[in-house]
């Protein structure tokens, strides 16, 4: 398991993250198939892997059941370690290669409407005290989240160097530390360039310096969750109640979408790996399409 999660690190790339939850989901899986009596990674079986399954799913005296997806997730860990452990000749079959995961119920992303973005980031910085280092540097985030459509995690991961303002794009590192390009609208470049010129160097001056774009009130890197509670505290403020973290990520792409975009620019633009990923989004609008159709139609009415 160990050399597993080190070739995870150190040759796949993998976020810190997700090696936190993989190491988490195999350490559970080590300690089920401890109390099977197998000893030895080659001595496992299909039947042991299907059992862990159930038991993530059914719970334990120290564990609560686990959610399709949640399972679904460990036992994506687990197949991955019988892949490597195969690979690397550790064991001379694969036992997990036709177990699989169980199907989550699909869930649509939340998006929010323009009208509600709009308040959003009309009310990310404290209503009158706009000016204020914090409350330009929150306006920038916001609308760099929105005008992009880069995850919270990429935004606060930024450099200053990483933006070109002039031609209006930002070079963000994806999940696996892939790169990619993404667009930066009017909007998001007149707050971004009003929180460099006059925000970010009070913030600077508090730290050390360094090349973070987005800084806290001690001149650090604003960190995932400090961009969260900018996020949460710009939501209460427009009395919007369902916003996450990727609420302005799922409303870039639907809007987009509903704008009559490709879902294969989205998909590159979002940086998912997969079109199918993004084509969850898809029906979002086909729900939204007919939603108006059944509200506005004569003959759609009973």
């Amino acid at each position: 398991m160990r050399t597993y999660l080190g070739h995870l690190a150190v040759e796949r790339g993998l976020a810190a993250n997700t090696l936190s939850s993989y190491r988490r989901d195999l350490r559970r899986y080590v300690q089920i198939q401890d109390g099977r009596g197998r000893a030895a990674i080659g001595d496992i079986t299909e039947d042991d892997v299907r059992a862990f399954l159930v038991t993530l799913r059914e719970g334990d005296g120290d564990h609560p059941p686990l959610s399709a997806g949640s399972a679904a997730r460990a036992l994506v860990a687990v197949r991955g370690l019988h892949r490597f452990a195969l690979r690397e000749g550790l064991a001379a079959r694969d036992p997990a290669t036709e177990v699989k995961p169980p199907t989550p119920p699909r869930r649509l992303p939340k998006a929010i409407s323009l009208g509600e973005v709009e308040r959003l980031l009309a009310a990310a910085s404290v209503p009158g005290d706009p000016g204020t280092a914090r409350g330009l540097r929150d306006r920038a985030l916001l609308e760099l989240l929105y005008g992009s459509g880069a995850r919270i995690s990429e935004a606060v991961g930024l450099d200053v160097d990483d933006l070109d303002l002039r031609d209006g794009f930002a070079r963000v590192a994806g999940k696996g530390g892939k790169a990619r390009v993404v667009p930066i609208g009017d909007y998001a470049r007149e707050a971004v360039n009003a929180y460099l010129v006059r925000a970010r160097p009070e913030l600077a001056a508090a730290g050390r310096g360094g090349p973070a774009l987005f800084l806290n009130a001690r001149g650090g890197r604003l960190s995932r969750q400090g961009a969260w509670m900018v996020l949460r505290a710009a939501a209460d403020r427009a009395h919007l109640s369902e916003v996450s973290p990727h609420t302005l990520r799922h409303s870039f792409a639907t809007h987009l979408l509903d704008g009559g975009a490709d879902v294969r620019v989205v998909q590159e633009l979002l940086g998912h790996a997969s079109v199918t990923t993004t084509q969850v989004y898809t029906l979002v609008t086909v729900q939204l399409l007919r939603e108006v159709y059944a509200t506005s139609h004569p003959r759609a009415r009973s």
